[in-house]
């Protein structure tokens, strides 16, 4: 077991050759959810986990679980898995090197013959970027049951394209009902997304848990009125209040520690050079690994946004549209990534992931984590996003190593498994494992 190595080449071709499925010129990928090019690469990844024997199965929302037969078929599979869409200037390592990881993964154990005790599953998530149909993660919150398929399928696009007529014109709407297969645990390999690693000299990051993350739409109503004509103490200009409230934003979230806010978008009406605005929307992004530190944050918005609305006579609403609490990973399965870090003699640090991933909502009804391997710069959701052949190849033996490692410490006999999913070694096995 522990004389198995990826092929690092054959894995880099892969990473180039499905890059090329929606590449743009840039160097990136632009491969929208349930797009032509989707198709292509999911056809793609069929074909390459049925050469390996593979069973390939599709669910209700187009969730792939590609499952190789383990010595015991009453175990439920070990997956790996990340998705394959991307966003409309991607690049060609965000989640599409944890699915071509765990394809690798698999290739390494066939050429070996080596057969784990578990079966093991690879998985290609539907619409975890969000770019095209809104909320991200969208496949497997539906898989977790976070999301109702009914509600997946009424998503729409910016043409107003349905998410479930875009899965039927593609035909990758399967016959599986979502969130009907088991899954034993979960890992997830991943760019970082973040500098943290390149900075530290860190290869491997041991990723404890995802942040919490909520999304707010903002409201700020004025009065419209002429821009020449209105002096400055009569004005009651919605621009102006909310670019205070930006700056409230901004101090709120730095003076409480690990906390991350962002205003990206802002619409202003009626958006006249000569109009005082009346209207503006704005959103926030507000992401921090302690819900007592968000539901903080959140209180002190409020207020906030309240005493602005009074100076400057506007009405003002602050409305939460999304909460994603902080999702702590498995301890079984962090124990895994260590000793395999530790095993391939990989520099690693713990961490926390910022970005959202398929990973928080898995671990919802099974043993989850998460590996991180550096990005040139921090930069991803960019066409120049990079990340080196070593590292890579790092991320995918890891990978291995971590699967393989759980696989033997829970492939024994008298494994207990709480109603949430959660494995608790025996005596034997927690002797083994320390």
């Amino acid at each position: 077991m522990n004389n198995l190595a990826v092929n690092a080449d054959r894995l880099w071709s892969d990473l180039m050759e499905t890059a090329q499925i929606g590449g743009t010129q840039k160097g990136g990928i632009r491969r929208l959810t349930l797009s032509d090019e989707d198709r292509q690469v999911r056809d793609w990844f069929r074909a390459q986990c049925e050469t390996l024997g593979c069973t390939v199965e599709v669910d209700e929302v187009g969730n792939m679980f590609a499952t190789r037969p383990g010595r015991r078929g009453d175990l439920p599979p070990i997956a790996m898995g990340s998705h394959l869409d991307t966003q409309p200037t991607g690049g060609k390592f965000d989640g599409v090197l944890g699915v071509l990881a765990g394809l690798e993964c698999l290739r390494t154990l066939h050429d070996a013959a080596y057969q784990t005790n578990a079966p093991l599953m690879l998985v290609n998530w539907t619409n975890e970027e969000g770019s095209r149909f809104a909320p991200a993660m969208l496949g497997s919150g539906v898989h977790a049951g976070v999301f109702d398929p009914a509600f997946a399928d009424t998503r729409e696009d910016s043409e107003h394209n349905t998410f479930g007529s875009a899965l039927d014109s593609i035909g990758y709407r399967g016959p599986l009902k979502a969130g009907s297969l088991s899954i034993g645990a979960m890992f997830e390999l991943h760019i970082e997304q973040g500098p943290i690693l390149e900075a530290e000299g860190d290869t491997i990051g041991i990723v404890k848990g995802v942040q919490g993350m909520r999304w707010y739409d903002v409201e700020i109503t004025g009065r419209e009125s002429h821009a020449g004509s209105t002096p400055m103490h009569l004005r009651r200009d919605a621009l102006t209040s909310s670019a205070e409230f930006i700056c409230a934003i901004d101090r709120i979230a730095r003076e409480m520690k690990d906390a991350v806010a962002t205003v990206g978008t802002i619409a202003t009406h009626p958006n006249s050079r000569n109009v005082i605005p009346g209207r503006t929307v704005l959103s926030i992004d507000l992401r921090h690994p302690d819900k007592g530190s968000l539901d903080s944050i959140e209180a002190q918005l409020d207020a906030a946004l309240a005493d602005i609305a009074r100076a400057h006579g506007v009405t003002a609403t602050m409305v939460r549209i999304w909460d994603s609490p902080p999702v702590p990973f498995a301890e079984t399965c962090l124990q895994s990534i260590r000793q395999a870090a530790r095993q391939c003699g990989y520099r690693s640090r713990e961490m926390i992931s910022g970005a959202g991933h398929d990973a928080a909502y898995i671990a919802r009804v099974a043993p989850t984590a998460m590996i991180f391997v550096p990005c040139a710069g921090g930069l991803s959701h960019n066409e120049e996003e990079d990340a080196s052949f070593e590292d890579c190849k790092a991320g995918a033996q890891v990978l291995l190593q971590a699967v393989l490692d759980y696989d033997r410490r829970f492939g024994d006999p008298g494994i207990e498994t709480t109603e949430a999913g959660t494995g608790r070694l025996n005596d034997k096995q927690a002797a083994s494992s320390s």
